[in-house]
Formats: structure tokens, C-alpha cells, sequence
């Protein structure tokens, strides 16, 4: 779909140019068949907003609906790269005619999760045709990635991670990228950066939380480190930070605050894929009415062959109406009874009870009245919460201990700082200012960074 380009010259000039650090890059012996670095991010167009890879959530359904609200690249799942190399079965689970397919996905990265290069290799060279990048997953933190040694659990074998990303980078057609995440000590953020892109990997997408931060002790990304980060790599490294993405103001806050090529939403996109539309402020596009949203997704699932886009419905349909279940609790057991095998017929009855419930709501006559999006004062992180109906999309708050994370004090990572809320979304009261964790080595100050503010947790 895209030609070699005369940026390769350019490319070549950029590896070049390093800061005088503690490690610089090393400039790598790229082939003349494929695009990299700069020549390729400028070929898929110059993507600003990507939709990160989700395991079995950024299936091609969710990714043809997130490109039609504005999402420019887009991620596969993580694939298990021995499953995926190994087991026939697998590889068409994940993956169907229609994947990668230059009309209507693309462009395209495809994420492994892997810890043997050679099977590493052997997966991704069955889709190297058919996507525009292959990408190491260096940033799950989740316990099966520990107890399966990969993803964010890699951060402890530095050598072996050079291997996989080399391993590609000298085999593939196409290029190999790679996400991570941060440690606490800002330096080894920055040598481990290093490390990668010294590696052979293009593009880095870096979230700006550690690998202990997950689940109820998510707490806030880092943009500091982030800028810190941007601001110590070579200037025209390709970079894509991820982290704290609740609205589409939060996009371009982001990019001023990290000075990134492109942000990378996870969560929210799976709550709201208005997350990404910023070319106006159209309520109906940036917080949809989920009935709206729903059965533009159900028809899109409808269309597409193979079983991962009918595999992950269940799950998108609990996320997109997550707050219009907290209302209509009667229809969460219907759902969840509800196989992804059943016929096309018990998921229609679904989504018809819910676009009869959201008629009802719009057939009130003060419905203008209700039907307002409400953005609260800016709070200390640089954002403001908005009040959604219920009835559109809207961002999602992990509880802990009972208590919204949009009403609480957070952990900023990578620092020993917290971050309270003031103006509450639901106008709770304040809680009390956390302890901060253990103290964070803070850098030594290469350059200046821009970042005052603290962002908003995603």
C-alpha cells in the first residue's frame, strides 16, 4: 500500500544525530526494502491518535468502528507468538481475510507478546505482507504475563529483549516497534529507551505508568517523565505516549505536554471511542448515545468473517453501556446470560431493548434540558471532568475501596507526588491526601522539560 520513499536518505541522516548521554543511540544498517523511523511514520500518514493494542478488545470490528471516530492507527491484540507461529487453530482465531486488509485496516501494527526470537520471528513473518509494523508488547503487567515471562516482565532481562527486537529488525520486511513502560528511576527509563531503539525498534509508544501500576493501584501516568524522556532521545525519534486519556481535549494536551508525534488511548477508547474525535465538538460523535454507538458496532461485527470480532462482543457491549447499566440493571443479567455463539437474534433483541429505553428518555420534554454534557472546573492534573448522561458514552472510574478514582487522591508514578482532585465530578467530598510510595531517583537535568501540569488518570 505504500511505496519506498526518498525519506530514506533522511532517515539515515537522523540515526546519526544523538545527545551526548550517558548512552547514545547507535545508528543502525537499515536495507533499502523497507521503510523506517521517520520515512515510515510519514508514509501511514502521519498518524496523531492510535488505539493501543488490547487483548481481545482491539479486534478488527472495534478497530474499523474506532477508525470511523477518528482513530488514524490502529493496534492488533497482543498475539502469543509461539501460539500464533505454532498452532494453526490460533493464528485463524486471531486472525481472518479481512485483517490487514489495505481498504479498510490500515494502517495497521500487529503486537506479539514473545520471549523466544526464533518463534517470535516465525509469527510475525506470516503477517509481515499484511500490516505496516510488528510490534514487541514490553508493557503487560498483568500476572499471566509474569507467570508467561513477557510483557512488562521483560524489563528485568534487558539482553534477552535486545535479541527479540533485533531478531526482527534484521529478518522482517517490515519494521519492528516496541511499548513500554517506565521504572521509577527516570535514568534507567531513559537507558532502557535507549536500549530498545538501539535494538532495531522504529517507532516507541511509552506508558507513562510503572509495571506495578495496574488494577486498583493504577493511579496517574507521568507526563514529566514522558517529556523527559522525548526531550533526551534523538529529535526526530518517532514517539508515542499513552497514559491518561479521558477526553479528546486530554489528546492534545498530551501531545503539547510531551511534545509526541502521536497519543495512544487503551481504556478509554473501550468505554467511549468518541475519545478520539476531535475535529469538532459535536456531542453526537464525541459522547454518542450508546444506542447509537451499540448498533453501529453490532452491524460492523455482523460483516466481519472469522470469530475474534465475535469472540470480544460480550465484553464491548458491557463496556460501552457501563454506565447505562447502572440504571438499567435489568438488562446486565441478559447480557451476561447471553452467549457470543448465540445467534445474531439474541443480540439484536439486546440492542433493540436499548435503543426502546434511550427513546423513551429523548420522548420527555425536558429532554433538552437533560441532555447536556456539563465540563467541570479545571482541576490540578490540568483537565476538567465532564458530567455525561448516562444514556451517551462516557469515560470509566475504577472504584477502590468503594471511592471513584476521580474523587480520590492518586500516586503520580514515577515520583513521589500525588495528586488530588478538587473539583469532584459527582461533587463528593474531598479524601484525605494519601502517603506517598517510595521515593522515585529523580534524573539528573538534561534539558528543560515544558510540562507544568499533572495529567488525569485514563
Amino acid at each position: 500500500m505504500y511505496s519506498i520513499s526518498s525519506h530514506l536518505i533522511a532517515y539515515r541522516t537522523h540515526l546519526n544525530r544523538y545527545f551526548s548521554s550517558v548512552t547514545p543511540i547507535i545508528p543502525i544498517k537499515m536495507t533499502s526494502e523497507k521503510l523506517a523511523g521517520r520515512a515510515l511514520y510519514n508514509a501511514i500518514g502521519k498518524p496523531k491518535t492510535i488505539v493501543a493494542p488490547m487483548v481481545d478488545q482491539s479486534e478488527l470490528a472495534w478497530r474499523i468502528l474506532l477508525r470511523r471516530y477518528g482513530a488514524d492507527l490502529c493496534y492488533t491484540p497482543m498475539f502469543h507468538a509461539k501460539l500464533f507461529a505454532t498452532d494453526e487453530r490460533y493464528r485463524a482465531k486471531m486472525w481472518s481475510e479481512w485483517d490487514g486488509r489495505a481498504d479498510i485496516d490500515r494502517p495497521l501494527v500487529v503486537q506479539f507478546c514473545a520471549n523466544d526470537p526464533e518463534y517470535l520471528l516465525q509469527a510475525a513473518q506470516h503477517i509481515e505482507d499484511k500490516c505496516d509494523a510488528v510490534d514487541l508488547n514490553l508493557g503487560c503487567p498483568q500476572g499471566i504475563a509474569r507467570k508467561g515471562n513477557y510483557g512488562a516482565f521483560l524489563m528485568d532481562d534487558w539482553p534477552l529483549v535486545e535479541k527479540l527486537i533485533r531478531k526482527l529488525h534484521e529478518n522482517l520486511k517490515c519494521a519492528v516497534t516496541a511499548k513500554i513502560r517506565v521504572y521509577d528511576d527516570w535514568e534507567k527509563s531513559l537507558e532502557y529507551a535507549k536500549m530498545v531503539l538501539n535494538a532495531g525498534a522504529q517507532f516507541i509508544t511509552i506508558h507513562g505508568r510503572t509495571r506495578d501500576m495496574k488494577g486498583q493501584a493504577t493511579g496517574l501516568a507521568n507526563w514529566k517523565i514522558l517529556r523527559y524522556l522525548r526531550d533526551n532521545l534523538p529529535s526526530d525519534q518517532v514517539f508515542f505516549a499513552n497514559g491518561n486519556i479521558l477526553y479528546p481535549t486530554d489528546l492534545s494536551r498530551c501531545t503539547d505536554a510531551v511534545a509526541c508525534d502521536a497519543v495512544m488511548s487503551a481504556e478509554g477508547n473501550l468505554y467511549n471511542p468518541g475519545v478520539f474525535w476531535t475535529k469538532d465538538t459535536n456531542p453526537d460523535k464525541q459522547h454518542a448515545r450508546v444506542d447509537k454507538m451499540l448498533r453501529e458496532y453490532f452491524e460492523i461485527v455482523k460483516t466481519c468473517p472469522g470469530s475474534a470480532s465475535r469472540t470480544a462482543m460480550k465484553a464491548h457491549f458491557f463496556k460501552l453501556l457501563h454506565e447505562f447499566l447502572n440504571v438499567h440493571k435489568e438488562l446486565r443479567p441478559v447480557i451476561g446470560s447471553t452467549s457470543v455463539h448465540a445467534d445474531f437474534d439474541a443480540w439484536e433483541s439486546i440492542v433493540k431493548q436499548v435503543e426502546e429505553l434511550v427513546e423513551k428518555i429523548y420522548e420527555q420534554p425536558n429532554i433538552d434540558e437533560l441532555d447536556v454534557i456539563v465540563e467541570g472546573e479545571m482541576q490540578p492534573w490540568g483537565g476538567k471532568y465532564r458530567t455525561v448522561p448516562y444514556w451517551r458514552c462516557q469515560p470509566y472510574f475504577r472504584k477502590v475501596d468503594g471511592e471513584k478514582q476521580n474523587t480520590r487522591t492518586l500516586k503520580i508514578a514515577a515520583s513521589n507526588e500525588t495528586c488530588a482532585n478538587n473539583g469532584k465530578r459527582e461533587r463528593e467530598a474531598d479524601s484525605e491526601v494519601a502517603e506517598s510510595g517510595t521515593e522515585a531517583k529523580e534524573p539528573k537535568k538534561l534539558k528543560e522539560s515544558a510540562q507544568e501540569d499533572v495529567p488525569v488518570k485514563a
